[in-house]
């Protein structure tokens, strides 16, 4: 027989070999759809006791209902409907998502594929690398166990055990998942992603780090798209101003506002500042926070800590700076209704260079104040206090009390229109009360009634160790205290006037006198004294007012 004629029976016995394989798929009353043989170069049949296949080997190529199947070697199971495949493993399907591997267990009526080897699945810009994944191509549903890599425009995403949804664009990630991004990375025992909306979603431990700042978070979810993130557990974030944490954070980048919830912690790292509250807001454009539900600020002093409560807490930075900001050129003019004109921004001058805005931002460098307003207390171990209205001055030390405002100093207290504090070293240094100025201290036995009292315009008080040391009141000055003997004993009231007067005190109490111009002074035995009468204008002992202990500021 000729080669031709040889030639000619071997293909007619393939064609018949393929129309009888095709003749049997349309035979398949199961319901199921089959796996069909599109191409491939040579094949075999072979039979076991318990089934039989065709091996297919060379440019293969299969269409199993919209999906088609590629490699270079393939056993199928037509009985069972099932595909082994080696080699250069492809599978396409309709919407153009496709998956690659070095093997591929196929299993036609259930269209799951079992893909091992350098496994890549792509949909669309999303690209899934792997070494396992059992992958379902009706639902489009691929889980790995064994590590893998997910890669989306920017943001990749690797983790030991993952799951994608290329319908719903969905991801999950389990153990050892770690985000690398040109905005942020993230490390996390469990997160969800959605690579079209952009959206993270925490299901528990989470950090994630930005070039400003470092998040620990267990749940919620982050848009970064829109930037605008929502934690519901407990959260915090560290940046290179403050620390806070909180029950609930939420934060929009783009609009640089944000709050916290719950338990509030805020610490100021450079003015050794720490705020307690229920709620917090906070600007990240602006740099100002605002403290409200409770709200406690603890300041390190030294050795000691001064706590003050008040009704709402504010903070900022003490020195604005300008900035220049050059408008984009052709940009539309807004009306005030908010629609826009067709007038465009015309050039400043022929060169084309438009005018450049001029707004005030936070200098950053400068130290960040506090106000504290309404029903301000204060306490620390040598300290306390109690006003309306209290600003901390972070450059200067400097402590402002306003309206009704009251200083207690050991056994002294300072009242006046306004009080301000000066501190050094942690501790309080200096008083200045600039009008209304008085000092009055217990003195002798509490039963004894008697009180030091020393009152004028204005005073400046020094203190050494947060104790009084001495003090000038002018003008107008006015003076009662107590003199003793050597022996320790009350020899009666002392009344004095003058234009200035310098107070020097001795463990909170009045010692001695230094009285210039005008002067007038009285003593009265304390036989003759009447004790009750012993009182300046403007006297007041406001001791219930004085906070005991910290416990009583966090009430």
């Amino acid at each position: 027989m000729s080669r031709y004629r040889v030639a000619c029976l071997l293909a007619a016995l393939f064609l018949f070999c393929s129309d009888a394989l095709r003749a049997q798929v349309k035979k398949d009353s199961s319901g199921k759809v089959p796996i069909t043989i599109v191409n491939n170069k040579t094949f075999e049949s072979y039979k076991t006791d318990s089934f039989s296949y065709y091996k297919f080997i060379g440019d293969v190529q299969f269409r199993h209902g919209t999906d088609l199947l590629f490699c270079d070697t393939a056993l199928l199971d037509q009985e069972r409907n099932n595909l082994t495949a080696y080699g250069n493993v492809k599978i396409v399907q309709e919407n153009g998502t496709t998956a690659m591997s070095d093997y591929l267990n196929y299993q036609g009526n259930t269209k799951k594929a079992y893909m091992r080897g350098d496994v890549s699945l792509t949909n669309g810009a999303d690209n899934l690398w792997t070494e396992e994944l059992d992958y379902f191509l009706t639902t489009k549903i691929g889980n790995y166990y064994q590590g893998g890599t997910l890669q989306s425009g920017s943001t990749t995403v690797s983790s030991t055990l993952g799951t994608y949804n290329a319908n719903l664009k969905e991801s999950r990630f389990t153990d050892d998942v770690f985000v690398t991004d040109t905005a942020y990375n993230i490390e996390s025992k469990d997160l969800g992603y959605n690579t079209e909306t952009k959206l993270m979603r925490f299901f528990d431990s989470s950090v994630v780090t930005n070039e400003n700042s470092v998040l620990h978070t267990a749940s919620g979810n982050y848009d970064s798209k829109n930037q605008v993130a929502h934690f519901n557990s407990r959260s915090s974030v560290l940046n290179e101003e403050q620390y806070i944490e909180g029950d609930t954070l939420n934060y929009n980048k783009q609009t640089g506002l944000g709050d916290a919830a719950g338990n509030v912690i805020v610490i100021d790292t450079a003015q050794h500042a720490t705020l307690y509250c229920g709620k917090a807001f906070y600007n990240d454009k602006a740099k100002t926070i605002l403290a409200v539900d409770k709200p406690v600020m603890k300041r390190v002093q030294g050795n000691d800590s001064l706590f003050t409560r008040a009704d709402t807490f504010y903070g900022a930075h003490l020195v604005m700076k300008k900035e220049k900001i050059r408008p984009a050129a052709g940009r539309a003019i807004l009306k005030p209704s908010g629609k826009q004109t067709k007038k465009m921004v015309p050039p400043a001058d022929s060169v084309g260079v438009l005018r450049d805005s001029v707004v005030l931002v936070p200098d950053t460098t400068s130290p960040r104040y506090y106000s504290g307003f309404h029903h301000v207390k204060m306490f620390s171990d040598s300290l306390q206090g109690k006003c309306d209205s209290v600003s901390f001055n972070g450059r200067d030390s400097v402590i402002l009390m306003m309206k009704t405002p009251i200083l207690w100093s050991r056994k002294s207290q300072i009242t006046g229109d306004t009080v301000i504090a000066f501190l050094k070293n942690g501790k309080v240094d200096k008083v200045v009360v600039p009008n209304e100025a008085l000092i009055v201290s217990r003195t002798g036995p509490e039963k004894a009634n008697l009180f030091s009292q020393v009152q004028g315009r204005t005073l400046i008080a020094y203190l050494v160790n947060e104790e009084l040391d001495h003090a000038i009141v002018k003008p107008e000055a006015e003076s009662i205290y107590y003199p003793t003997d050597e022996s320790g004993a009350y020899i009666g009231g002392s009344q004095s006037k003058s234009e200035k007067m310098t107070v020097f005190f001795a463990h909170g109490d009045i010692e001695k006198l230094l009285l210039e111009q005008e002067v007038k002074t009285t003593m009265t035995p304390f036989s003759k004294m009447n004790i009750d009468a012993m009182k300046l204008s403007r006297f007041q002992w406001l001791e219930e007012q004085r906070p005991l202990s910290i416990e009583e500021l966090f009430k």
